[in-house]
């Protein structure tokens, strides 16, 4: 284990003092089984009368054990919770809709079939963690009326990226997560301590799964283009903290708390502080001129982020949150009018990069733009959603 590596351990608790996490045994068989049941009852009595129907089977977890896949979680030795960690491709991942992965290169490890014993609490942390602390690249999915995985997948640094189907065809929802080996540990824990703790005060659609996804694409695409990790980390980790004085102002307001973190020269000289604020300042979707580095049109790009849906539900997200007096027709016109004065032929939105990934998306979503009908139906379903939420 790496140095960078042993330090997140420390400090983001990826040894649990509570539990403690390894490879199920033969003759705990039952044990597992008998998880797997009650957290089947649970499911059923939260309402998802769906998943897990006659799943997982006692075959499937003799597998996992013998390829080395299951993993129990013991309190005082006692296995208390279950899960499964497996590597390679993940058929049901293949097709994703609403959404898409951001890393489509990278190995990755899914984790499975989750569950405890009655009275437990705390399991899906501890095998998160068992997982974050093994590989550099974890999804999972979970089903929409499972609020308490959610939450939990977004609190420990998960993104939300897509719906995923089953085997039988149900819908789950999907997350993905990496270390990001190549970001200086200490760089790390400064902005999840100090810096993501700031867009839990901002909208919705500029919260913390936002500012992650930014990141995320940030340094898969600029690494891919032979960019330093971490300029590109914090570029992405602080573009939108301007948004404290307002969003109007918020790209000129963040280049400003940029140029003035003195807590920045732990890792980057001058030269490249200004460089980091002169992204922030570019990123902005509105903007008239180029951004004057490589590094602005990667954060530029990784901000657009224009999958269709998601931009839809940012839309409505943030006109939930800043016009609360419209009723539902309001925020539909609403809607149809930033989508059309941003997004479509006409619209503001430049994509700065030779070959974006945002291009295909983009051209999605003209599309969509132009079919009013099905681009309603959609509106509806998202704000349903948001109004069920608030």
């Amino acid at each position: 284990m790496s140095c960078a590596i042993i330090l997140l351990v420390v400090r983001y608790g990826i040894v649990n003092s509570m539990y403690n996490v390894r490879h199920t045994q033969h003759g705990e068989e039952e044990r597992v089984m008998s998880m797997y049941d009650h957290s089947r009852s649970v499911m059923r009595s939260m309402g998802n009368t769906t998943q897990w129907e006659g799943y997982p089977t006692r075959e499937q977890l003799d597998r996992d054990i013998m390829l080395g896949n299951s993993y129990v979680v013991c309190r005082d030795n006692t296995p208390v919770g279950t899960f499964a960690l497996v590597p390679g491709i993940e058929p049901t991942y293949d097709v994703i809709v609403h959404g898409r992965w951001i890393d489509t290169v990278h190995p990755y490890t899914t984790v499975h079939r989750l569950a405890c014993a009655d009275g437990v609490r705390g399991i899906a942390k501890a095998a998160f963690d068992h997982a974050k602390s093994q590989f550099a690249y974890v999804r999972f999915d979970t089903h929409e009326s499972n609020p308490v995985m959610r939450h939990v997948a977004e609190r420990d640094g998960f993104v939300y990226s897509g719906i995923v189907f089953m085997a039988d065809s149900t819908e789950r929802l999907a997350y993905e997560w990496w270390r990001w080996d190549e970001v200086d540990a200490a760089l790390k824990s400064y902005v999840e301590e100090s810096v993501l703790p700031q867009y839990d005060h901002f909208d919705a659609a500029h919260r913390r799964e936002h500012a992650r996804r930014v990141i995320a694409r940030s340094i898969l695409l600029g690494t891919r283009l032979g960019l330093e990790a971490n300029t590109l980390y914090v570029a992405a980790a602080l573009h939108d903290v301007g948004l404290a004085f307002g969003r109007d102002v918020h790209h000129l307001e963040g280049g400003r708390m940029v140029r003035e973190n003195q807590l920045l020269h732990q890792w980057f000289d001058q030269r490249t502080i200004e460089m980091i604020a002169q992204a922030v300042e570019d990123h902005r979707a509105s903007a008239n001129q180029p951004p004057r580095s490589l590094y602005g049109k990667v954060l530029a790009e990784a901000d657009r982020d224009v999958e269709p849906e998601r931009i839809v539900r940012r839309t409505v997200e943030y006109g939930m949150s800043h016009y609360p007096e419209l009723d539902r027709e309001g925020h539909w016109q609403r809607t149809l009018q930033h989508l059309q004065e941003k997004y479509s032929s006409q619209g503001y939105i430049k994509l700065w990069l030779e070959e974006s990934p945002n291009a295909e998306p983009l051209a999605e979503l003209r599309q969509l733009i132009k079919d009013r009908d099905a681009l309603r139906v959609l509106f509806d379903r998202i704000y349903e959603a948001e109004r069920k939420l608030q």
